[in-house]
């Protein structure tokens, strides 16, 4: 790129990420769309701008394609379309420039025998006590990984998400369960505010730290796992969100109240699970209690 074109790129592209801000965005949409403007302009070779026409974008995004999946393409759309509106203050017709395929595809769940076998195997106590956590409330993983001490409500047995998908907060119910393995887990580290603190350093370093244990750990233990388990399912730790949504159902829990657990804006998200179960309603948090009871997590004795 040339030294003046690169100059009003830089200028343009910390116009974008000012615009991102101030449109609230989260950073994980920030770094996605920024990164999109980033792809385009490395392979222009120049900033990407109102000078590049509909054939220079469908070229793009062909080539694109060939070595990215649909949702990168979508991504990279959705942060292109930004710039233009919010930065360019252009309109562009993305729909007739890329339209990737509608594809309804039903996720892989453990049973309630898989899951009791997974739980099982799983060797630390951090990743044992995560995963069963993120399952038995239907957490995400971000959701679980950011609980704080201050957000378990022992009294009204509730934890209190805060700023989940869409910055939404919600409350959802804490099994009796769930309760104990968090108190047995926090007592091997005390961390005043985090309930899985950064594991690396000393107990003390431990004790103090400010920011949440590696998603790459507990995903890795997950796989392992799976693997000691022989289930070839293509199971991720969001699988284990889905697993909950779908034990509810069969649990004759209402579609609404696993909707309002698990925080979905859109109830055709929650009536998926109807499609792996058989739908039913009555009192969910005695069905909630009544699947995690049956659960053994093997908890140090304090």
């Amino acid at each position: 790129m040339k030294p003046k074109e690169q100059k009003k790129f830089e200028e343009l592209y910390s116009e974008h990420q000012q615009a991102l801000t101030l449109q609230g965005k989260r950073p994980c949409t920030i770094d996605l769309y920024s990164r999109s403007v980033r792809r385009a302009s490395e392979y222009f070779d120049r900033c990407p701008d109102e000078s590049l026409t509909p054939d220079d974008l469908k070229k793009y995004f062909a080539d694109l394609l060939k070595t990215h999946s649909w949702s990168t393409v979508k991504v990279d759309r959705c942060g292109l379309q930004f710039f233009w509106k919010h930065v360019l203050d252009k309109k562009w017709n993305w729909i007739n420039i890329v339209k990737g395929p509608r594809i309804q595809t039903l996720p892989d769940f453990l049973t309630q025998q898989e899951f009791q076998k997974i739980i099982l195997t799983v060797k630390k106590l951090r990743y044992k006590i995560y995963l069963f956590t993120v399952y038995s409330m239907g957490l995400r993983l971000g959701e679980a990984l950011n609980l704080k001490t201050s957000d378990i409500d022992s009294q009204k047995m509730k934890v209190h998400i805060r700023q989940g998908k869409g910055n939404k907060d919600r409350f959802v119910d804490l099994p009796q369960i769930t309760l104990l393995a968090l108190r047995a887990f926090w007592k091997t580290h005390q961390n005043p505010t985090l309930i899985f603190p950064n594991q690396n350093g000393t107990p003390e370093t431990i004790r103090k730290a400010d920011m949440p244990m590696d998603r790459e750990g507990a995903q890795e233990a997950l796989k392992a796992a799976l693997r000691d388990c022989g289930i070839k399912k293509r199971i991720s730790i969001h699988s284990l969100r889905h697993s909950y949504g779908v034990h509810l159902v069969e649990g004759n829990v209402h579609l609404r109240h696993i909707q309002e657990l698990l925080g979905h804006s859109d109830p055709q998200t929650t009536a998926l699970y109807t499609r792996l179960s058989e739908p039913a309603l009555q009192n969910r948090s005695k069905v909630i209690n009544q699947i995690m009871s049956g659960y053994q997590l093997d908890l140090p004795k304090t």
